[in-house]
């Protein structure tokens, strides 16, 4: 029964392979001295990936090879006169050419002059880092690193160690040299396999290409500085005004510091990519140096050593701006808060001022209701008891023996109950319909 042939258990996570194949993806090359290898890797956005492949496939046919299959990552193929590793990464692809040794001087003849130049001159991306590296058999004799420094690398510093447990001996000056190109020498010692020798090259070209990945957050670094420092300034000013600041002040304040937070949060959006990418090729960097194991050469700085003095500065400068940017955030974040409530505090403050006016001018409105009530009653009694005095008149015309004026001061207790009575009534249904439209509006709200 094969690894997929599973019927029999409970069904396969849709990733499992896709994950255990993971761990064998870029595998290093076999390399065996003497040979030269060409590096480049290009900074490539998503919208290059598929135009990539296809350049790939399109070099792969041109020489009679299998192209690349869709959707992978990685491809690796010997085209006869040069092999060709091609990798796909999260921010860049990288294309490492390798050719026998010509016998020529080591630098004269690179690996990429192989390569067809107009294919070489249209590959997607921007080039980040570009190697030109030997791979040499070593020498019982030590070597004269200063005749190497002046032969190869223009009589510059050389930074190098013996690596692999003293097999081999790396060799570099980290510059770019005329080309374009740096420039790596990797001394065969009595590497056991060829790879072995083709990891030493891979971590040595990793080291490189994550040193530069990791430097590309200093530019940003140094030109959030400066704002930073502005920012800073502002909100300091923003704070002390807010420490004595009148009411009738505070919503200019606070208009001010949603604006500063508004500002640096997205700042924050653009650059905090490019930092926690920068820590991560950091961290790279560190663990490729360790995986060498480094031994000193006399007189040259170890690889550790340039890391430690060159990169890791860059490194914590970014992460000082990354730290500074984070922090002022919160800063403002919670001035922002605290000037918030304070406003609130105050708008609940002039709401209950302006519902004890309104209870006070509903008291008033309520007095003066019952004073026009209470006219109303008086006025309304006239004119019934007049009524009832024509009425009586009317009567006594007509033969009846009825006093007017007396029928008129009889009625008028009678004339002002029922009339209170009637108004009060009048009023209680008033109020009750107005509850209940006062009512249906909080409900429809």
């Amino acid at each position: 029964m094969t690894a997929r042939e599973t019927s029999a258990y409970p069904r396969n996570h849709p990733l499992r392979f896709e994950l255990s194949e993971e761990v064998h993806a870029r595998p290093p090359e076999a390399l065996s001295a003497p040979l030269r290898v060409s590096f480049l890797a290009l900074a490539a956005p998503a919208a290059l990936r598929e135009q990539e492949l296809l350049h790939v496939s399109n070099l792969a046919e041109r020489f009679g090879a299998p192209p690349p299959r869709r959707g992978v990552s990685h491809y690796s193929v010997d085209l006869g006169a040069f092999r060709l590793k091609w990798e796909r990464h999260a921010e860049f692809s990288d294309y490492t050419f390798i050719a026998a040794d010509d016998g020529s001087d080591w630098f004269e003849t690179p690996a990429a002059q192989a390569v067809p130049a107009e294919w070489l001159k249209a590959i997607p991306g921007e080039i980040l880092v570009a190697i030109n590296a030997v791979l040499a058999a070593g020498t019982a004799v030590p070597p004269d690193y200063e005749d190497l420094a002046r032969r190869f690398f223009a009589g510059n510093t050389l930074i190098g160690a013996t690596v692999a447990d003293g097999r081999a001996i790396a060799l570099t000056d980290v510059r770019i040299h005329d080309g374009g190109f740096g420039r790596l020498v990797i001394l065969d010692q009595g590497m056991t396999t060829p790879r072995q020798a083709g990891r030493t090259m891979q971590r040595l070209l990793e080291i490189e290409t994550y040193r530069l990945m990791a430097l590309l957050a200093l530019p940003v670094a140094r030109r959030l500085a400066p704002a930073l420092s502005a920012w800073e300034h502002e909100l300091a000013g923003i704070t002390a005004k807010l420490a004595g600041a009148a009411s009738d002040d505070e919503l200019a304040l606070l208009d001010s510091l949603t604006k500063l937070e508004a500002e640096i949060d997205s700042r924050e959006a653009d650059d905090h990519f490019r930092f926690s990418a920068a820590e991560a090729y950091y961290d790279l960097v560190l663990q490729r140096i360790e995986d060498l194991r480094e031994g000193r050469i006399e007189g040259l700085q170890t690889y550790n050593e340039f890391t430690c003095r060159r990169l890791t500065p860059a490194m914590k400068t970014c992460a000082s701006v990354a730290g500074r940017l984070r922090s002022l955030s919160e800063r403002v974040s919670r001035a922002t808060q605290l000037l918030s409530t304070r406003v609130d505090i105050a708008r609940q403050t002039q709401n209950q001022a302006v519902l004890a006016s309104m209870d006070r001018r509903a008291a008033l409105q309520l007095r003066l209701g019952e004073t026009v009530e209470g006219l109303s009653v008086a006025a309304v009694t006239y004119y019934i008891v007049a009524l009832v005095g024509h009425a009586a008149e009317a009567l006594e015309a007509a033969g009846l023996e009825i006093k007017p004026s007396l029928a008129m001061g009889i009625s008028i207790p009678f004339v002002i109950l029922f009339t209170a009575l009637g108004i009060r009534s009048i009023r209680r249904h008033v109020t009750l319909a107005n509850k209940k439209i006062s009512g249906g509006e909080k409900s429809e709200a």
